[in-house]
């Protein structure tokens, strides 16, 4: 059986024995939806854990109304939100009054210190990859000092460096970042490569190469 499935049980249960908001405790005790919980199968294998996730978590809005997020992100205290974007109720079927309602929705988020990333569910489905890789860029604008304790300061920074990115990237662009010259930042990258915290993305000739984090 598939670590996820126990893992998420367990997960979802603690968060409903935990919650003392009626509100949020019935919408959790429901069941979450069909793209969290696909959302969530993307993001287990690329984190390995589902730590600091809170499932239809609450927010205020300015009317002094109630709204949900999806997923909420909160290491220490920060806010990260999480929305999966069906593509029927999200874009196909959008009325011109539910498309503003959205966009004033996510414009009050933002005012409100939340960082926020919607997910659409065929990205889930089609390009499982390409959404890890957004979830190691999200989660690194929160967590961008955990890297293994093994690696240099150059290696963590970079480290840290390829998870603020939503693209690869050249030797060259790590080198103005690390302020190293251009051979050592491709030394820097072999090695991360070598241990596999890196994927080489690009090129065929070393000197062409792109990097990005692993997932």
């Amino acid at each position: 059986m598939s670590r996820f499935n126990p893992l998420y049980e367990e997960w979802l249960l603690t968060n409903i024995e935990n919650e003392s908001n009626h509100r949020r405790r019935e919408l959790l005790e429901k069941g979450l939806g069909h793209g969290t919980v696909e959302f969530l199968r993307v993001w287990f294998p690329a984190i390995g854990n589902l730590d600091h996730l809170l499932p239809e978590w609450e927010v205020r809005d300015f009317n002094n109304g109630y709204r949900y997020l999806d997923l909420a992100y909160m290491p220490g205290g920060v806010k990260g939100g999480i929305e999966i974007q069906g593509y029927g109720p999200h874009a196909r079927d959008l009325d011109v009054r539910r498309f503003k309602d959205l966009c004033r929705r996510h414009s009050l988020l933002a005012l409100d210190g939340w960082t926020f990333l919607p997910i659409a569910y065929p990205s889930i489905v089609e390009e499982p990859k390409q959404c890890q890789q957004l979830v190691l860029s999200f989660i690194g604008k929160f967590i961008a000092t955990d890297v293994p304790s093994s690696l240099t300061w150059l290696e963590a920074e970079t480290i840290r460096y390829a998870r603020r990115l939503l693209r690869s990237f050249t030797p060259q662009e790590l080198a103005d970042h690390l302020h190293v010259t251009d051979r050592h930042a491709r030394r820097i990258l072999h090695q991360l490569a070598e241990q596999k915290l890196l994927d080489i993305t690009g090129g065929g000739a070393q000197r062409y190469r792109t990097y990005q984090l692993k997932v």
